[in-house]
């Protein structure tokens, strides 16, 4: 860039946001482990009180983290903002168009409904709606799950094109429980059966006490969208296992049939 365009461009940027993202870089290329105000003004080599405002402000807007320790990482807000960008694959914002079905469903199984999409970085909750059920599992737009571990993660990998189904079984998959399918051999007969039933479901792969099902939502050109899950609690009689079963297929097959052209 040439040093008039530069010019011309520092004219037109507001000094104080671009001192926010610097702030905002520095907490996502560290790991996670967070970062004092003393170590973010030596990093970026910005006065320790202009740090502090950033982050202060940063903070009242939970964009980032502070802990017990002084140390500041990025918060959950960002997640959530993540979420609505995820979701607007093709100018299309998935997850304000399911919204009423999740409510609709969350209504009538009491549980906590989610819709998860596969990103760039992995699976994402892009929108969701809370049960009132007693013991009804929390869920919430922004959570990432495991990529090979939950109903929705198997669902959405099932139906991915070879190639990028390749890049994602080469990683490490951790166990998390003693349940998680963690061979990729294994996996890949898993998804094949997936895609036969038409649905998914996790017997308490992510969590010991958390089993799911998920079926999927597609385009009107027929390419999978995203994948409606329900989890609830490990223990449930087999009669509300299979009302839930059934429930996320037809809720899951009336977006499908809903969705614009």
């Amino acid at each position: 860039m040439d040093e008039i365009t530069q010019d011309v461009e520092n004219k037109h940027t507001i000094p104080a946001i671009d001192r926010m993202m610097q702030v905002l870089e520095a907490l996502e290329h560290n790991n996670g482990t967070g970062l004092t105000i003393r170590e973010l003004a030596d990093l970026l080599d910005l006065p320790r009180t202009a740090v502090y405002r950033i982050l202060n402000t940063l903070q009242r807007h939970d964009m980032v983290y502070r802990d017990k320790a002084g140390a500041y990482s990025l918060g959950r807000r960002l997640l959530a903002l993540a979420s609505h960008v995820a979701s607007r694959a093709n100018d299309f914002d998935i997850a304000a168009f399911s919204q009423p079905f999740l409510e609709r469903l969350s209504t009538d199984l009491g549980e906590g409904v989610k819709l998860s999409v596969i990103d760039d970085e992995g699976i994402i909750v892009v929108a969701a709606a809370q049960g009132r059920r007693e013991y009804a599992l929390t869920v919430k737009p922004g959570q990432r799950m495991p990529i090979h571990a939950s109903a929705a993660s198997k669902l959405l990998l099932s139906y991915m094109e070879p190639e990028m189904l390749n890049q994602w079984l080469a990683e490490p998959l951790p166990a998390y429980t003693s349940k998680t399918i963690t061979d990729p051999k294994r996996l890949r007969a898993e998804f094949t059966r997936i895609r036969r039933l038409g649905w998914a479901q996790d017997k308490g792969e992510s969590a010991p006490s958390i089993c799911a099902f998920a079926a999927p939502v597609f385009f009107k050109e027929g390419k999978l969208a995203a994948a409606v899950s329900v989890p609830f609690l490990a223990g449930a009689e087999p009669s509300r296992m299979e009302e839930i079963r059934m429930a996320a297929i037809e809720t899951a097959r009336a977006m499908t049939n809903a969705m614009p052209a």
